[in-house]
């Protein structure tokens, strides 16, 4: 039974690689019929939010492939899933992607078996937070912005800068900043310090916000120290920080465009930005676990996340930016403009998400991200 079960995915794999159509009939022979992905929350829809938003239904009826996912709301909790086990991709983000890399919890791509491999952004696909010694680990998804995002009513005109999360202040409404702004809980975020230091004390020359030496990463902390003081949550759950802002008084924070554009879609006074300070974000990619269950299906789904229409929709819901630029042509629910309003253009102006290693370029020695992830789970609590 193992040798028959050994040789059918030998063909499956054999067929996947020709571009054949796989039934569902061939999954269950296969011992396959399912894939199970871990993805930040927005990523893989069937339409029960809204039934306009659904590219999990067409790719299960094509396939026999039942989808599964668990949405993981930071980087870190990705990797702690990940080296769990029982799951075939995960939709993993600069910071976590090359730690998945050399921890060995992913595997290679065979970009042969991705027939539209050719068709994704050139500025994407040999990116170095998933390609490793000319290895690709992984397919990319999608890409974005961390915004600053705000209230209409409270900020008539857009906030220029992230002074308004970050320093004491009295804002337009006459009211104080303490209690009414958040922060990212992941340990990235001292990059967006690192990014507003960057621009406001030239002094400290820092050149990468995620290669910091010890003057610069100090500086870093005591902002974040004294932010600490400012802060109604430490947000991670997109849920609690758009019920925060609907609810709890929250006027600025950090935050992907999905909340913003699901706020607004409410009717909810908020808008986004991108302060003079710049911006971090994050570029997505799905990568194969490398104790994979059902790398059929797997192999089917990185082939299907990069369809143009699930892109396209994709990137209409959540805000963010496909990977395949043809996604940005004819699609109805993202608009002629839409990858533009996502920041097509801003690629360069994004300073992206990367694992903070001891090893760096821009000081030849750096603090890693355990440090980050100490100091900052500290911070947090109030040391």
């Amino acid at each position: 039974m193992i040798a028959l079960r050994s040789t059918a995915k030998i063909a499956l794999f054999s067929l996947l690689s020709c571009g054949i159509g796989l039934s569902s009939n061939l999954y269950a022979a296969s011992g396959e019929g399912e894939v199970n992905i871990i993805a930040w929350p927005g990523y893989i829809e069937r339409g029960d939010t809204d039934p306009a938003y659904d590219w999990v239904t067409q790719f299960e009826q094509n396939t026999g492939c039942s989808v599964n996912v668990k949405t993981a709301s930071t980087s870190d909790e990705m990797v702690s899933l990940m080296a769990k086990g029982g799951y075939d991709l995960v939709t993993a983000s600069g910071d976590s992607s090359l730690r998945l890399i050399y921890g060995k919890r992913v595997q290679p791509i065979d970009v042969s078996k991705i027939t539209a491999w050719n068709t994704l952004d050139p500025r994407l696909k040999n990116a170095p937070w998933f390609t490793v010694n000319g290895q690709h680990y992984g397919v990319p998804f999608q890409w974005g912005p961390n915004v600053l995002m705000y209230n209409t009513q409270v900020f008539k005109s857009a906030p220029t800068s992230w002074n308004v999360v970050f320093e004491a202040m009295t804002l337009p409404d006459g009211k104080p900043n303490k209690g009414r702004v958040q922060a990212y809980d992941g340990p990235i975020y001292l990059a967006d310090a690192a990014l507003y230091l960057k621009a406001t004390r030239p002094e400290l020359n820092i050149k990468d916000p995620y290669e910091l030496n010890e003057t610069q990463y100090a500086a870093v902390l005591a902002l974040l120290r004294q932010q600490h003081k400012l802060i109604h949550r430490y947000w991670h759950d997109y849920n609690v920080q758009m019920s925060d802002f609907k609810n709890e008084g929250v006027v600025a924070s950090s935050a992907w465009p999905f909340q913003a554009n699901a706020l607004m879609a409410e009717g909810e006074n908020i808008a986004t930005t991108v302060p003079k300070e710049g911006v971090t974000g994050w570029a997505d990619t799905t990568m194969l676990a490398s104790d994979s269950k059902h790398p059929v299906c797997a192999y089917q789904w990185l082939n299907w996340s990069i369809t143009p229409k699930l892109q396209g929709d994709l990137a209409a819901w959540f805000g963010s930016v496909p990977a395949v630029p043809k996604a940005c042509d004819n699609n109805p629910l993202l608009g002629v403009k839409g990858c533009q309003t996502n920041g097509f253009d801003d690629f360069d102006k994004v300073a992206f998400w990367k694992t903070p290693t001891a090893k760096c370029d821009a000081e030849g020695t750096c603090v890693s991200y355990s440090r980050w992830t100490k100091d900052y789970i500290a911070i947090m609590g109030g040391r």
